[in-house]
């Protein structure tokens, strides 16, 4: 009898070791922390997303969610090593279309396939591009951009944050759209590229609204649309390019989204979707998106496989009709 009593407090013992609490569980492995891939350096408005993810799903998930830092290459690195990541739900990638939609018609020689090495897991954040010119530009509208660019073909200028950028081909997909050639003038980042939209040199750029929106609010620049569906909440008096327009397909979702990599089980890929979705949701998630000029786009594994993929044909069909090359 004692021995069988032994028996059962070893078994006991074995299982109180073993057991963690509901929402102490990982996407993955048990207890395992949660490391978030960020393709940017620390400071920026998607490093400030993927923080604040990690708070929040750190409280709901009872386990460490840890920010990882891979800048370069235009997000290709962080890409590359999600890409080779343990499929268990540990690591994921905050990824937007730079190394997913973009960089693979730019770059023959990548070592992953957006399409398919990748989980879509969930759709978090819009971060809208808009047209803007400097407050002392005589386009007052986009139908003015429009007259003078069919009049001056290759003479009106956009600056853009980088060639190959969401910028650049944003400002791309607006000219092939409306039948008009404008010159491109690439800029490493938004800074230098709004110095000289300020001081005359180029005539408009292409740029996030949480770029222009300072400049906006000083009475220095003026927005003329928003690649956007609808118009937004802090430039409530800016037409969206459809309404200014009049053109459709300028709908441009500058997405971020959670991937994880392929062959991540489907329940895991689920679990996490939900955990993801639901900080998404909260108020506080909507007003602290707002406050980076960012859009809650929040979404499971099925809206954010459909952004991806209408997103890298899109970017495909810009690129080709453009004749864009790598630098």
């Amino acid at each position: 009898m004692k021995k069988i009593l032994s028996l059962l407090a070893v078994a006991a013992l074995v299982s109180l070791l073993h057991a963690v609490p509901a929402n102490a569980q990982s996407a993955g492995g048990a207890g395992q922390p949660l490391h978030i891939v960020v393709p940017f350096a620390p400071g920026g408005a998607q490093d400030v997303i993927a923080r604040w993810l990690a708070t929040k799903l750190t409280t709901r998930m009872g386990v460490p969610v840890v920010i990882d830092n891979k800048a370069g290459a235009g997000g290709v690195i962080a890409a590359e090593s999600v890409a080779k990541a343990a499929p268990d739900g540990n690591t994921v990638f905050l990824a937007s279309g730079g190394a997913i939609s973009i960089a693979p018609h730019l770059n023959a020689k990548l070592t992953y396939d957006p399409l398919k090495d990748f989980a879509p897991v969930a759709l978090v954040a819009d971060t809208p591009m808009t047209l803007a010119v400097r407050s002392q530009s005589p386009y007052q509208t986009v139908a003015d951009v429009l007259k003078d660019a069919k009049a001056r073909p290759k003479q009106v200028t956009f600056a853009s944050t980088g060639n190959g950028t969401i910028s650049h081909l944003t400002g791309e997909l607006f000219a092939q759209t409306a039948g008009v050639q404008l010159l491109h003038v690439p800029y490493r980042g938004a800074a230098p590229a709004m110095t000289d939209l300020m001081g005359g040199q180029v005539a408009m750029i292409v740029t996030s609204a949480a770029s222009i929106t300072p400049m906006v609010e000083d009475k220095r620049a003026r927005v003329l649309a928003t690649f956007t569906t609808h118009r937004l909440g802090n430039l409530p008096d800016v037409p969206t390019m459809n309404e200014a327009s009049g053109l459709k397909g300028l709908e441009v979702p500058v997405w971020v989204a959670v991937l994880a990599p392929a062959k991540t089980p489907k329940a895991v890929v689920d679990k996490l979707a939900a955990e993801v979705e639901a900080v998404c949701k909260l108020p506080e998630t909507l007003e602290r998106f707002n406050g980076l000029g960012a859009l809650t786009t929040c979404g499971g594994p099925s809206e954010a496989g459909k952004v991806v993929n209408d997103d890298y044909a899109r970017w495909g069909r810009v690129i080709r009709q453009a004749n864009i090359k790598a630098e």
